[in-house]
């Protein structure tokens, strides 16, 4: 006759704060500006710098506007908000399932949008026009995702309600 096991019920839930609450309700209500903020940005800006009289005027030599690094910029900057807006889908979506990459996720998110920044606004200096019409918005710019990133990436490093949330 085998002993009797006795199946025992498992607590797999994490002890401490958990939950999309706290601080990352901030950084919810931060995904969804940013996707605005793009969407603004690519309608605005980009896909009006692609309409065929904006690209001849900045890519034609024979214009008095002409720089040989706009058509990369311009192409680099949709590229980069199309992805990102992706991103930004993804990375919200991975936030509602409470999947384990997120945290790493939003470190990516911040460090790119950092990059891209710095990576953009060194681009524009190149152009004489862009720098004359740089007014230090883009610096300022920088500045504040340098605070953003020195802020939320440790937040998503040591916080103990991100390790106990995303945990699937």
């Amino acid at each position: 006759m085998q002993p009797q096991i006795e199946e025992q019920k498992v607590d797999y839930r994490p002890l401490g704060i958990s939950g999309l609450g706290g601080w990352l309700v901030l950084v919810q209500i931060g995904l969804y500006l940013t996707m605005i903020m793009v969407l603004v940005q690519l309608f605005q800006y980009s896909l009006t710098a692609l309409n065929p009289g904006t690209w001849e005027i900045l890519t034609s030599d024979q214009s008095s506007f002409y720089h040989p690094w706009w058509g990369a910029i311009i192409i680099f900057e949709v590229t980069y908000n199309v992805l990102f807006f992706i991103f930004s889908i993804v990375t919200l979506v991975m936030f509602y399932r409470k999947k384990s990459v997120f945290p790493r996720l939003m470190i990516i998110f911040y460090s790119m949008s950092l990059a891209v920044s710095i990576i953009d606004y060194l681009l524009l200096l190149q152009i004489p026009i862009a720098r004359e019409l740089e007014d230090g918005s883009g610096l300022t710019g920088i500045v504040r995702l340098v605070i953003t990133c020195a802020i939320w990436i440790p937040y998503f490093i040591k916080s103990e309600r991100v390790r106990n949330t995303f945990i699937r």
